[in-house]
């Protein structure tokens, strides 16, 4: 079993041919042959694909910094950055704007209280503001202006509710004018996440449509797409993050400055009243009298 007489060599002894065994390859040889073939097919496999591959690697960006990634990615999408950008620029500014306007704001108002929180009239409070007083001042002389209109013996009930309804309208013109512009946070809060999703979602459209005409799955070239086109969402979301913090803080620092501004309009009222119940403290002794 396993030899076979293969090869003749020559006669032998009493004239007969010489037959010599040859042995059969073993298992162990075979194996060896099946794997140099495999090995020889694979590399011979991975050449090709290389070759195949290596125009399409000339083509790929080999900066993948934002800057770089930015330079290669598509106009849509470079455009959608762009406003991002904008909008971010845009969130700083506001912010540091009305953060500057609010604080000015409170601190006038706050020491326009203490100057006059010792007054017990209108013309005394005038006095105590003279040349500034801001919001405070322009309160009281609309008082004070209320009470002149009204004549010599104004009913001091109407007179009051007149001075309320002037002095509602100055709190609500105040709170309009501190929360200009500050609606833009919001929208850019709200809105700049998608409009960085949308970013991606063409950026990866086109990663896609460029592996299908590559006809390769290789990571290298399917990478660069797909990071550019995240860059766009990495944007919105430093556009929309810091836009909703600063728009929940300025939302805070607004009611204070409302409830400032709400607390000037009652000491303003009190002093109406005071010169009220004084103009009317002597006909009151000459109906006493009578």
């Amino acid at each position: 079993m396993g030899e076979h007489p293969i090869r003749h060599l020559g006669q032998g002894g009493g004239g007969k041919s010489a037959w010599l065994p040859l042995a059969l390859p073993s298992t162990f040889q075979r194996t060896a042959w099946l794997c140099a073939i495999l090995v020889a097919a694979f590399a011979s496999s991975s050449e090709a694909q290389q070759s195949e591959s290596a125009p399409s690697m000339a083509h790929l960006p080999h900066d993948l910094s934002p800057w770089g990634m930015f330079q290669s990615a598509d106009i849509i999408v470079q455009g959608v950055m762009i406003g991002l950008f904008v909008a971010s620029v845009v969130t700083w500014t506001v912010g540091l704007a009305k953060s500057l306007e609010l604080i000015v704001a409170s601190r006038r108002v706050r020491q326009a209280l203490r100057r006059i929180s010792g007054e017990g009239s209108l013309l005394g409070a005038l006095n105590r503001l003279e040349g500034g007083g801001g919001l405070v001042r322009t309160m009281i002389e609309t008082a004070a202006s209320e009470v002149r209109l009204s004549g010599s013996a104004p009913d001091p009930v109407g007179v009051k509710e007149r001075v309320a309804s002037h002095l509602a309208r100055i709190e609500a013109a105040a709170a309009r004018g501190i929360a200009r512009g500050t609606g833009v946070l919001a929208t850019i809060g709200s809105t700049a996440p998608f409009v960085g999703l949308f970013g991606t979602v063409w950026g990866i459209m086109n990663s896609f449509i460029g592996i299908s005409k590559a006809q390769t799955t290789n990571l290298a070239v399917v990478a660069p797409g797909i990071a550019e086109a995240l860059l766009a969402t990495a944007i919105g979301l430093v556009a929309a993050i810091p836009a909703v913090i600063i728009y929940n803080q300025f939302a805070r620092w607004t009611a204070g400055y409302r409830a400032l501004v709400g607390d000037s309009s009652a000491h303003v009222q009190r002093l109406v009243s005071r010169d009220m119940d004084r103009a009317a403290s002597p006909l009151r002794v000459v109906k006493a009298a009578e």
